[in-house]
């Protein structure tokens, strides 16, 4: 009688439940941009501020300490941009606390390049925007072979950063010519590609660099660091931050 009794007790539990629970369908959903930015400092709270002030200043000064000066403002962007250029030329020059010598090809992916640089004074808050993550230096060896499945991804893609290297392309993605250090490409030749470790797993397009002979990935490489380190040395040696166009990668009907 007792068992009988729970039993009928958690039916009816169950049943009011379910008679009670509303039927709910979505109708419409909406969304829009928040743009984070200074309207938002019109009225801060003065508790969070005071709490923050001693971390803010602590950080402004390592943050805003002035590397060097740009002469030119470099953006970035597709087949070839300033910007690239320059941070493919470091990671080329970087490979050499691997190598002992720069490395043949210099390679960054535009995505990892999240700001452009204005001309004027560069701070370390410049650079932590243009190269926000921890993305380290991989140094690849290549055979010549491999290396020519790596340009016609590079084709496809419409272009990266890229040193050491002429490529001519198409609108529609096909690679027509390479050329590393001004000479064709010998397939049975290896060749070595200071990068980031992101692309030396094959990310972004670029599955052929996993095919790479060797890979050797310092533990001091983190891009940011070699690009501060770059800036500081250029200035230390008297010399103004500056990049050009070189053809690198033309785009041809």
């Amino acid at each position: 009688m007792k068992k009988s009794f729970l039993m009928l007790v958690c039916l009816g539990s169950m049943l009011c439940f379910t008679a009670c629970r509303p039927t709910y369908r979505i109708t419409n959903v909406e969304g829009s941009m928040v743009a984070i930015d200074s309207t938002w400092d019109a009225t801060p709270n003065a508790e969070a501020t005071a709490l923050l002030a001693p971390y803010k200043a602590e950080i402004g000064k390592v943050m805003y300490r002035v590397l060097g000066t740009s002469a030119i403002s470099m953006e970035k962007g597709r087949p070839e941009s300033l910007l690239s250029n320059w941070v493919a030329d470091i990671l080329k020059l970087s490979a050499q606390s691997v190598l002992g010598k720069p490395a043949d090809i210099g390679l960054v992916n535009i995505g990892g390049l999240r700001a452009n640089m204005a001309a004027g004074p560069i701070t370390v808050e410049t650079i932590y925007e243009i190269c926000p993550f921890e993305n380290s230096l991989c140094v690849l060896t290549m055979k010549g072979s491999e290396l020519m499945r790596f340009f016609a991804e590079v084709a496809r893609l419409g272009g990266t950063g890229i040193s050491g290297v002429t490529l001519r392309i198409t609108k529609d993605g096909k690679l027509l010519s390479a050329l590393v250090g001004g000479k064709p490409v010998d397939e049975n030749h290896s060749y070595t590609i200071g990068t980031i470790d992101y692309l030396a797993e094959g990310n972004d397009g670029l599955p052929s660099l996993l095919n790479a002979e060797k890979r050797q990935c310092p533990d001091d490489g983190v891009l940011r660091d070699l690009v501060i380190r770059y800036v500081e040395q250029q200035t230390a040696e008297g010399k103004i931050i500056t990049s050009r166009m070189e053809g690198r990668i033309t785009v041809e009907e």
